[in-house]
């Protein structure tokens, strides 16, 4: 297991095509959920340093705080509600450039600008949690976010 990461690129898709491989590298073999879900918040964190990073997962009708970097968050989230909530029920990844135009967000932080959600399946396609990352800036995500996080998050499958 990588314990630094080396990420190269001047663009952000650049940058994404060195952090994947060891981002998975990081986590395969892995069978305890908070660690790898720890250490992917870590690596995306260190390559995009944005306000917060993290995780929620699905606990009944409610996406409850797993791991994060970042301040304090929203510690459970209704399904439906936010942008995270939102995900969850739509099963698709949200990129919102600006928080304050969704309708229903969540202000965890008043720091927030813009977000993108993905949803993370398991290995029968259910919806087990969502990534979350906010950023304090506005438009900071994009496909190209959107793309390489939906890759990136398949390597979770086997640990749900």
């Amino acid at each position: 297991m990588a314990e630094s990461l080396l990420v190269d690129g001047n663009s952000k898709d650049e940058r994404y095509r060195t952090l994947l491989p060891q981002a998975r590298a990081l986590i395969a073999g892995e069978t305890d959920l908070v660690a790898a879900l720890a250490n992917l918040a870590a690596a995306l964190n260190a390559t995009f340093p944005r306000l917060w990073t993290g995780f929620y997962l699905v606990k009944g009708e409610q996406l409850v705080l797993g791991p994060f970097q970042g301040p304090i968050a929203c510690t459970r989230i209704t399904y439906g509600r936010g942008v995270c909530g939102a995900a969850w029920k739509e099963n698709r990844t949200f990129v919102v450039p600006d928080v304050d135009t969704f309708p229903g967000h969540i202000a965890c932080s008043s720091s927030a600008r813009s977000e993108i959600v993905v949803p993370v399946h398991d290995a029968d396609g259910r919806i087990v949690a969502v990534l979350d990352i906010d950023a304090d800036t506005p438009s900071a995500f994009d496909e190209t976010d959107a793309a390489h996080l939906e890759d990136l998050v398949k390597a979770l499958a086997p640990l749900f």
